[in-house]
């Protein structure tokens, strides 16, 4: 007796749904995001390398990632540190990006918010900072490397400059 109502214990917990299943947001393209990564390149015209962290969070809503340099600033601490969020808002069809660094610049809602379309392979963010002028940061994702591509425009009017160019390569 007890065998047999061992059995159907154990069948009856195998019927139930599967507790574990994935919540939130499933995109493939972000998914690419995940892991470490080491991004190395040109900022403001200075050679760089950072160490980048990508991960869901908040119950798979949000891409995170975490971006500290290598280099130090005259204090000791990184000389540049990022968390950036990054989701998809079904009400209007496009991903958003909350971007907090060090240096005070997102603090400035909205500026610190980009908006990107939906696009295969890319992620092209445009920050609003107002008077004509905005952050264009695209992200494009090469498949046949598993890397990534960044590039950082400043728009002035109807001027736009390079500000950063870099490559993401796992670590």
């Amino acid at each position: 007796m007890k065998i047999a109502i061992c059995l159907v214990s154990v069948l009856m917990l195998l019927s139930l749904p599967a507790v574990a299943e994935v919540q939130g947001i499933q995109d493939e393209l972000l998914d690419h995001l995940v892991g470490s990564w080491v991004m190395q390149g040109t900022i403001g015209g200075d050679r760089v390398t950072h160490d980048l962290v990508g991960e869901w969070v908040l119950g798979h809503q949000y891409l995170r990632f975490h971006e500290v340099a290598r280099g130090l600033g005259s204090d000791g601490t990184p000389a540049y540190e990022a968390i950036v969020f990054i989701g998809w808002n079904e009400s209007v069809g496009r991903y958003t990006c909350l971007w907090l660094d060090e240096t005070g610049s997102g603090a400035q809602f909205p500026e610190g918010t980009g908006y990107a379309e939906p696009a295969v392979d890319e992620l092209a963010f445009v920050f609003d900072t107002g008077e004509d002028s905005a952050i264009h940061t695209t992200f494009t994702y090469d498949r046949d490397s598993d890397a990534w591509r960044w590039l950082i425009e400043i728009e002035r009017g109807t001027k736009i400059s390079t500000f950063a160019q870099v490559t993401l390569t796992r670590q």
